[in-house]
């Protein structure tokens, strides 16, 4: 490779090609491949290598805890999930349709797993999510509060393609926290899909909520486009103990 040829490879930041060029320059002299396709080769490898760093970028962004997937999910050992439902899921369809998810179930069966696994593969596909447990997002509800930014949270979290609240349960809420929930839930109704988890019944939500009328509206927007998935089973940690 000449200086030029580096340094211009540098400049444009095409940091891929610059690493596989020598690589494919001896395969391409060996295969008597022609400029054509020795150039597609460069350009597809950078190509890429971007789509993989934007992925990476969104992850991170989404502050998913771990890369859990779907295709490792131990479906043998977890009887209390169906294989197709999930697969079903994994398709995306539910998020052109704004279709709410919540995986319901003791602690340990694999609902923030499979959670993940469908949020993991929706940022696969280039879409935006965020990841959040429940507490901490009650808590940025609260501190809005203070310095006035619960209209700037509520834009910033309605518009996520995917917005994932993990382990929503018996949390000591004031009832501004709760307003603000039910704020966020009624402008992402028919708009983006939420995904839930959480280890209460519908019937238990009016307990740590509060205002059983607000409830009550918010689960009617909640179930009324939702697949609720009841995850009875074995505790997969007890399993792996």
């Amino acid at each position: 490779m000449s200086e030029e040829l580096e340094q211009l490879l540098k400049n444009l930041k095409l940091r891929r090609i610059l690493e596989i060029y020598e690589e494919q320059l001896r395969a391409a002299d060996k295969s008597e491949i022609s400029y054509t396709e020795f150039v597609t080769r460069l350009v597809r490898a950078q190509w890429q290598a971007k789509q993989e760093g934007a992925l990476e970028w969104r992850i991170r962004r989404a502050n998913l805890p771990e890369r859990w997937t779907l295709e490792t999910f131990p479906f043998a050992r977890q009887p209390g999930v169906s294989r197709k439902q999930i697969r079903g899921f994994a398709e995306l369809e539910f998020i052109a349709k704004a279709e709410n998810i919540v995986f319901h179930g003791k602690t340990g069966v694999g609902k923030t797993g499979l959670a993940c696994g469908l949020l993991l593969k929706a940022l696969e596909n280039g879409y935006r999510c965020q990841f959040i447990k429940a507490q901490d997002l009650f808590d940025e509800m609260y501190a809005s509060l203070a310095d006035r930014s619960t209209r700037k949270l509520l834009k910033r979290l309605a518009r996520l393609d995917v917005l994932l609240v993990d382990e929503l349960g018996y949390l000591n809420l004031k009832p501004e926290q709760c307003n603000i929930f039910f704020k966020l839930m009624e402008e992402r109704y028919r708009q983006h899909p939420t995904i839930i988890t959480t280890n209460l019944v519908y019937d238990e939500w009016p307990n740590f909520l509060g205002n059983r009328a607000m409830v009550e509206a918010l689960l009617s927007r909640l179930r009324h486009q939702c697949h609720t998935v009841h995850i009875d089973g074995p505790s997969l940690r007890e399993l792996q103990g």
